[in-house]
């Protein structure tokens, strides 16, 4: 579904040499981007899955979305409650409802959040899945790694995923 009678408004967070790019409609947060992403990445993201009425550049709009990202990349806040406009499959969303579930500071394996979902077998869809996480930190698919404890891939990539979770008070390496 198309939200061509919503606008879309964005805004930044920058946290040291992060620079993070947030969509949101008047629903809710619908997209975050990652650190090598550009404002243009975040706006043909906007234009191909909401097609919006209006794309507006409107800080006060974001302001609750922005705060709550500071406060959690500045170690002030464990976990989120935002308005989230998201679309995904049915099967997307069961995924990234989980990974929401997944507490601070603890990590899920592929295997772990597809037996949370009900399709234990699933765990390359599940992985595609979080793959297409919208909104990274707010939906923390930084949290997930291999079954057998390795890290894994990452949007962000590896070093930022390692960032994350240290963040967090996960002490890991790039393995």
């Amino acid at each position: 579904m198309k939200a061509a009678d919503r606008d879309v408004y964005w805004d930044t967070v920058s946290y040291g040499s992060w620079t993070f790019y947030l969509a949101a409609t008047e629903k809710g947060l619908c997209r975050i981007t990652l650190p090598h992403e550009n404002l243009s990445a975040l706006e043909q993201w906007v234009q191909k899955h909401l097609s919006p009425r209006e794309w507006l550049h409107e800080p006060r709009a974001l302001a609750p979305y922005t705060a709550q990202i500071r406060e959690y990349l500045e170690g002030n806040r464990t976990s989120f409650s935002l308005a989230l406009d998201l679309e995904g499959t049915p099967f997307q969303m069961r995924v990234w409802q989980a990974l929401q579930e997944i507490p601070y500071g603890t990590l899920r394996s592929y295997a772990e959040i597809a037996a949370t979902i009900g399709r234990p077998t699933a765990s390359r869809a599940v992985g595609r899945a979080i793959g297409s996480n919208p909104i990274p930190l707010v939906i923390p698919c930084h949290r997930v790694i291999g079954k057998d404890g390795t890290l894994t891939g990452y949007r962000g990539g590896l070093p930022m995923k390692v960032a994350l979770l240290k963040h967090e008070g996960i002490a890991c390496g790039l393995q």
